[in-house]
């Protein structure tokens, strides 16, 4: 069994670069609007630390946890925003320091959790790794919102190896939550990583003849739907492989309505 210990660490280190962008900001600088609609930069970092909030009861006090979830199915429409708004809400330092203390007791549990033990979700049960794999992936997506709102470039990292797994992995649950029938056969994945030289994540048959190709990088925006397919360079080969990168998405829920195409030069915007 591979030791979770490093996707722990990567969490805590994704979690502490978004730290440092946030810090620096003035308090007119958490109401910037990010790309997603109707969301501050504080909306962004309550969203994180609402959903830390909830990782950790799910790890720690499962009641508390189920009380959750039966609030979520009573206003599946409304209840990510309004734990959002609820964030936003409050001053910047005081939400600041609320994700911090959150974050922190959320991995410190993640770090006591026995082997194998499962944990509650909104989907299906969890690993403590895979608990962390999807915070880190939220993280870095959320992360990139703010980033655009402030316009700063952030250089990947090879913690994104995290989210192209979570991404390849919800290949079928991409296709089956448009209602269409997942491909049978396995797709050949193979992306370039951030850190260069020459490496390769790879996925899937080396002989499969349904390939997706591209950086890491584009991948992951990519799937988390943080810009549009037109404005990356990942490519397909085989009419299922680029099926799947028009409704990739690597989180769970309903498909998200993505980033539209970047202006192009000369189109009058």
């Amino acid at each position: 069994m591979s030791d979770p210990t490093r996707v722990f660490d990567d969490l805590r280190e994704e979690s502490e670069e978004l730290d440092r962008l946030v810090a620096e900001l003035r308090p007119e600088g958490w109401a910037f609007e990010t790309p997603a609609a109707r969301w501050t930069v504080a909306h962004q970092i309550a969203h994180l630390a609402w959903t830390d909030h909830s990782a950790l009861l799910a790890v720690t006090d499962e009641e508390a946890f189920r009380a959750l979830v039966e609030k979520a199915l009573a206003t599946p429409e409304t209840f990510v925003d309004e734990g959002a708004q609820e964030g936003a809400a409050k001053t910047p330092a005081q939400l600041l320091a609320d994700w911090r203390a959150g974050r922190t007791a959320l991995l410190s549990a993640l770090y006591a959790a026995p082997t194998g033990t499962r944990f509650p979700w909104y989907g299906p049960p969890m690993s403590a790794a895979s608990m962390a794999t999807g915070r880190l992936m939220e993280t870095w997506a959320h992360g990139q919102d703010v980033a655009d709102a402030v316009g700063v470039v952030r250089p990947p990292t090879d913690r994104l190896r995290h989210v192209v797994r979570i991404g390849v992995r919800a290949r079928d649950f991409a296709f089956g939550v448009h209602g269409l029938t997942p491909p049978s056969e396995e797709f050949r994945v193979e992306l370039r990583a951030p850190s260069g030289e020459g490496e390769l994540w790879v996925y899937g048959p080396e002989d499969a003849p349904q390939r997706v190709t591209g950086p890491a990088l584009d991948f992951c925006l990519l799937v988390t739907q943080r810009a549009h397919r037109s404005d990356l360079a990942v490519e397909a080969v085989g009419a299922d492989a680029d099926q799947w990168l028009d409704i990739a998405q690597a989180f769970a829920g309903p498909p998200g309505a993505g980033r539209p195409p970047k202006p192009k030069e000369g189109d009058g915007q």
